[in-house]
């Protein structure tokens, strides 16, 4: 089941600072770190220059989005205060919008004011892995900044989400879980969602695939999916090697959630993900 196969008309726009994004053709998210601890090594981010030198090398390999992260989220990660979340965000924000006026910002953040103070210094789409759960304030924000915003699934929070994935049916709790929050947003007047169903937040390896295997499910709900799959633990921890060496494992399992109705990719590896979605058209024209 994809979204062409029902009656339910999947969005497929979103409005970024007055600019209109179409989806009708999949688009890729590059993963910047600002962090010290993030799962994938290649990701994290230790100065400016190398901030920079990276987010060059996304946007000339095609990434329509550039998501930058300054809490890492990996499982059991450290919890940090908000100033210092704070201190190591805006400054990237305000570097990467001054070198690169036109490259849209995206923040991983679950934190309202962290989403305010981000918006106000160039970010243009608020990511929260907590899909407002972890912060009261959130919603309510969105509606004020009227930017897009990213709906996660997750239980828990990262330092507790591996002890929260029972379920007595997941796709079922997952998708009224995001068909509530939905509602919430709207009455806070937020207009552009993308729902993320969180791969790897408070899911086994099994769940994970069984997420992904009924990815298309949430065309139900009529709005653009994110696939986050990224040289995830359900690829490397499957064939035995290590996050560096998961690569192949996600544009494998990239293409999957392309053919299953995903309109973002989320990624470390912007090249190998365009490449995925160019051979993707070629194979549905």
């Amino acid at each position: 089941m994809t979204d062409k196969d029902t009656f339910f008309r999947v969005k497929r726009t979103l409005n970024v600072a007055g600019q209109i994004v179409d989806l009708s053709e999949p688009k890729v998210m590059g993963i910047l770190n600002i962090t010290p601890d993030s799962f994938y090594s290649g990701s994290r981010q230790q100065s400016e220059n190398e901030l920079l030198r990276n987010a060059e090398k996304m946007l000339s390999e095609g990434a329509d989005f550039l998501d930058l992260g300054a809490y890492s989220t990996r499982p059991g990660a450290t919890d940090i205060t908000a100033e210092e979340e704070s201190l190591r965000l805006i400054p990237a924000i305000k570097c990467i919008a001054k070198e690169f006026p036109a490259a849209i910002i995206s923040v991983d953040t679950f934190r309202a004011n962290i989403a305010k103070k981000a918006v106000e210094n160039g970010a243009h789409i608020i990511n929260d892995i907590s899909g407002g759960t972890l912060d009261d304030k959130m919603f309510e924000t969105m509606g004020k900044l009227n930017v897009p915003y990213i709906l996660m699934h997750i239980k828990g929070n990262p330092q507790n989400m591996v002890h929260q994935n029972n379920y007595e049916n997941m796709m079922q709790e997952i998708l009224y879980h995001l068909s509530e929050r939905i509602a919430q947003l709207k009455a806070f007047g937020v207009k552009d969602v993308i729902l993320d169903p969180g791969f790897g937040f408070a899911k086994d390896i099994a769940q994970n695939y069984q997420l992904l295997k009924k990815l298309d499910y949430f065309s139900l709900l009529a709005y653009p999916i994110l696939a986050g799959l990224s040289r995830k633990s359900m690829i490397w921890k499957s064939l035995n090697t290590s996050a560096n060496e998961a690569l192949n494992g996600t544009s494998v399992l990239n293409t999957f959630a392309l053919q299953a109705g995903a309109s973002i990719l989320r990624v470390h590896d912007v090249k190998e993900a365009k490449e995925c979605i160019q051979l993707f058209q070629l194979l549905n024209k």
